[in-house]
């Protein structure tokens, strides 16, 4: 995966995960850690963390808050808790987090590199000079208050630090990838998300080198120097003489909470709900034949499988990897907490036969994210509101849960898509009953 520079808006979020998901979110990123360090790499799996819009489709696959600066903050704690008895196997270790967490980071790298052998002095200072390029080199009026630091055991690193801007509610996240870095103070990302708001400082320009000298001559003649120039900028009307940044690619994360038609590709919603029915019978039969594994579940395995199989330009709408598994918020739907864990439960098989030696089920899955894209392009089926409208009424049967409790049965009158939702179409539904089906 290339690095790529690039923008979005995340908007500012308040609350906490709940401890029934943040334990979900655990163990299920690091299953997907393990099948994608599996079959290409731990600097692979780095390279993902360090592109912004595969970051944001992880969180959303995992039932996070879809288009909320709150995925960066639960990704990086998920992977904390989960990657850490894998450390070991994987090479992998996570390190910093929120607030205090973050002020850590440091101790943590030293105490890591002492445990398997890399230079945990010079990751420390990578560490401190992240944080200050991206607080005081690049002043785009964002406050840090999250620091994860990723590090494998050859010592190659990738960074996920976030800040936020209080007046605005948005927030704004910054990925640093080691590999290639010549530099810390010039042009250093990988990507920048958030919206270009008035004037920024950013000295880590590649134009902005004649300046980082020139401050350096004026600290090392004393400050008379600054103080007389600062006198001269004050009394005359300085040219606008700043260049404009480039543009970058950018993705406006939205404010709403419901997913919308606009938010979603279609035929790429169409074509994993069409790869599951048609691979499904094809490629699970023996794991069908589990109880409480079915039709469902390898819709959901189709969406995991493109997060974890997906080449970059496949997350373009984060919003879709949400409808794998819901959104605390019952966005777009509660979480389906039993077809989360028979998700769980089918990575984790799948991954300890390929330790065995026996790689066909995590093949299986692999076959489900090509067939995925070989059926999008004529593939049919539900529009979202329909798709989503049916999800909410048999979520009690999978286990629907939210922040505000479990999802009752719905009531027993007709339900109507909205045509509003919907533009031309209007789809009547009634309440299927429930036969203690399992998904």
């Amino acid at each position: 995966m290339a690095r790529r520079a690039g923008s979005a808006d995340l908007p500012l979020h308040n609350g906490r995960v709940p401890a029934w998901l943040g334990q979900r979110m655990a163990r299920l990123g690091a299953v997907i850690a393990q099948a994608i360090v599996h079959h290409y790499g731990r600097d692979e799996f780095l390279r993902r963390l360090s592109h912004p819009f595969w970051f944001q489709s992880f969180g959303a696959v995992m039932g996070m808050d879809w288009h909320s600066s709150g995925i960066t903050t639960s990704v990086i704690g998920a992977l904390k808790r989960g990657l850490g008895p894998l450390s070991g196997e994987l090479g992998l270790h996570v390190c910093g987090g929120r607030g205090s967490h973050s002020r850590q980071t440091p101790h943590e790298l030293l105490a890591v590199g002492e445990r398997v052998g890399f230079d945990g002095v010079a990751l420390a200072r990578a560490s401190r000079l992240v944080a200050k390029v991206d607080s005081a080199a690049v002043q785009d009026g964002f406050e840090l208050y999250l620091h994860g630091f990723i590090v494998a055991d050859d010592g190659r690193w990738v960074v996920v630090q976030q800040g936020m801007n209080g007046g605005s509610g948005l927030a704004r996240r910054y990925h640093w990838l080691s590999e290639g870095l010549s530099s810390f103070v010039e042009a250093p990302h990988a990507a920048i998300e958030g919206r270009a708001a008035g004037k920024i400082v950013n000295l880590t320009d590649r134009r902005a080198a004649a300046s980082r000298s020139g401050q350096l001559d004026l600290v090392r003649e004393g400050p008379d120097r600054v103080l007389r120039l600062l006198a001269d900028v004050l009394g005359e009307d300085a040219p606008a003489a700043a260049a404009r940044q480039p543009l970058l690619p950018h993705l406006v994360m939205p404010a709403h909470h419901d997913v919308r038609p606009k938010d979603v590709m279609s035929r790429r919603l169409h074509g994993a709900l069409a790869a599951a029915a048609d691979r499904g019978p094809a490629d699970f039969a023996e794991l069908l034949l589990v109880p409480g594994v079915g039709a469902r579940t390898v819709h959901s395995l189709a969406l995991v499988a493109e997060v974890i199989h997906g080449a970059p330009c496949r997350f373009a709408d984060p919003a879709r990897h949400a409808l794998a598994l819901g959104g605390k918020d019952r966005h777009p739907y509660p979480v389906p907490t039993l077809v989360y864990d028979r998700t769980i439960e089918v990575l984790k098989a799948a991954i300890s036969s390929a330790k065995l030696g026996n790689g066909e089920r995590l093949e299986a899955i692999r076959r489900l994210d090509a067939q995925t894209r070989t059926m999008e392009r004529d593939a049919t089926g539900p529009s979202l509101p329909a798709f989503v409208a049916a999800e909410r009424r048999r979520s009690h049967e999978y286990g629907g849960r939210g922040v505000f409790g479990w999802e009752p049965p719905p009531p027993a009158e007709r339900c109507e898509v909205r045509p509003e939702d919907d533009p031309g179409q209007r789809v009547s539904i009634r309440p299927a009953l429930s036969h203690g089906r399992t998904p």
